[in-house]
């Protein structure tokens, strides 16, 4: 095996796979187990003004998410999935996730006046 850019590649992207499935298990199990919602739906770094209306949502596409990517390490450690396989997988995920928030964080605050600087 040459080392070359395309494998420095894929050692990252699978090692990045650890940290992410981690912090979106974790942010699952506190909105599920630990009842804290003040990661969800956030915009701006501010919550919506109703948090625990959206929570069930956050913590299933977090759950979802954390589950796929496992299942993916595990696949990979295993020598069940080849590179492309694994890698659609874990990119399909990746963004369906980031997609899935950012259209949360939107709905949960469209009805939320903006706030003026303005004096």
């Amino acid at each position: 095996m040459v080392f070359d850019f395309s494998v420095a590649l894929t050692w990252i992207l699978f090692l990045a796979l650890f940290p992410m499935a981690f912090y979106w298990l974790r942010r699952a199990w506190r909105i599920l187990v630990r009842r804290d919602f003040s990661e969800v739906a956030l915009k701006g770094g501010q919550s919506p003004p109703h948090p625990e209306k959206f929570a069930p949502y956050e913590m299933a596409v977090n759950l979802v998410a954390g589950t796929v990517v496992v299942v993916v390490i595990v696949a990979v450690l295993l020598g069940q999935l080849d590179y492309a396989t694994w890698s659609a997988i874990a990119g399909s995920t990746i963004w369906c996730k980031f997609f899935a928030d950012f259209a949360l964080s939107r709905h949960a605050h469209a009805g939320v006046a903006k706030t003026s600087t303005k004096n």
